[in-house]
């Protein structure tokens, strides 16, 4: 039986509480109300069917994070407004004053961003950038107060994976926290918790939303003493409670989460096969190509691929922003993960030392394949080559 499918469709719809409908409601209400004082004061918001008040915990939302907590194979899941607030609660739960960070250099930019204008003038974090494919690397960074690792697989900008089970044996043997971005990958295509990391992240606004039309962040996690404090500390305290509305839009993404991934697959690996056949393309970053250089550890911890790449023309970045703007049916986005294909430079404004820093250039363009077919999104795409 594939319990990830379950968890999909059925896990926490609890049909006889709400007067058998199908779709859980959406609880829109700030309060709950006890008829006894005493019943008031001994809520534990942290356990199932309890609830206080909207900053604390709300019904719809909890389906939601019953529903990840499963599909992680975690023991409680915490959702939040927006994927930054689920990292910056994992970092602010994990680290204090004067801690050291392990982090991969290809990140998602705004991580780094926040450890550099709040983390290390504010909390007085240092951190040391790793590659994530040299174990010695990994190993040699840490430090007696290092209190987390930062890790992102399939990383942003070229794609490139770590070997999650040994890192994160590295990290427990020196009592290391490890947190994942594991957006990309989703719930049902990698389960970094089985490979023993400790914290999963997902921002809900990609695949888990897949529509475009919510911000939203959660975290996962087999350590109940960390989401307890995640959730009444980092969560409650700094507010960033996600909407009842966006949880229950969440909850549908999620009914939806299989058949869409498949199809983007479908559709990003034809693309990438034909993009890498291209005389005018020098190379072509996604995971599900044979030619990927981690291959052997792609097939070892994941168990799909889905519909992001970066592709790198064997041209000026100039021509890879007319090559961008040249495409009909790719939107210049930032974002990725709904019905809708995304194309745009996203380091084309940054500095040398940055792309030194990321082991890339400017002509970089990020892909985002959408639903709107292989053989239309095809076609757009030779059309653009053509025009080089």
């Amino acid at each position: 039986m594939n319990q990830d499918l379950l968890a999909l469709t059925h896990t926490a719809d609890e049909y006889d509480k709400y007067l058998n409908a199908v779709v859980p409601p959406v609880f829109m209400n700030s309060l709950h109300v006890y008829d006894r004082f005493e019943d008031y004061c001994n809520v534990d918001v942290y356990k199932d069917d309890q609830f206080v008040y909207g900053r604390s915990s709300n019904p719809t939302v909890h389906i939601l994070e019953r529903k990840i907590a499963e599909l992680e194979h975690g023991s409680r899941a915490v959702a939040f407004s927006s994927g930054m607030a689920a990292c910056t609660a994992a970092i602010m739960a994990t680290c204090k004053a004067g801690s050291h960070i392990v982090c991969m250099r290809d990140v998602y930019q705004p991580v780094k961003r926040f450890l550099h204008t709040v983390g290390i003038p504010r909390l007085n974090f240092s951190v040391t950038y790793v590659s994530g494919n040299d174990l010695d690397e990994i190993e040699a960074a840490i430090q007696d107060n290092t209190a987390l690792m930062i890790l992102e697989s399939p990383a942003t900008f070229v794609f490139r994976v770590v070997d999650l089970k040994a890192i994160s044996e590295i990290a427990k043997r020196h009592g290391v926290i490890t947190y994942i971005d594991n957006t990309c990958m989703t719930p049902l295509f990698q389960k970094p918790l089985e490979l023993g990391i400790d914290i999963s992240m997902h921002t809900m606004s990609k695949y888990i939303g897949g529509h475009s039309d919510i911000i939203g962040g959660v975290l996962v996690s087999k350590n109940e003493e960390l989401m307890r404090k995640i959730m009444s500390e980092m969560r409650e305290w700094f507010g960033g409670v996600l909407g009842p509305m966006e949880g229950w839009l969440c909850i549908r993404g999620l009914r939806t989460l299989d058949a869409r991934l498949k199809r983007h697959q479908e559709i990003a690996m034809a693309i990438a096969e034909f993009l890498e056949k291209s005389d005018k393309v020098k190379r072509v970053n996604y995971t599900g190509l044979a030619s990927h250089p981690q291959a052997d550890i792609i097939r070892r911890q994941q168990q799909g691929h889905t519909s992001l790449m970066s592709v790198e023309l064997d041209a000026s970045p100039d021509k890879a922003v007319e090559f961008i703007d040249n495409l009909k049916l790719f939107g210049k986005g930032c974002s990725w993960g709904g019905f809708e294909s995304l194309a745009l430079c996203p380091l084309y404004k940054a500095s040398q030392e940055e792309l030194d820093f990321l082991g890339t250039d400017r002509g970089l363009i990020r892909l985002y394949c959408g639903l709107e077919g292989e053989e239309n999104l095809l076609e757009d795409l030779e059309t653009a080559l053509k025009k080089l």
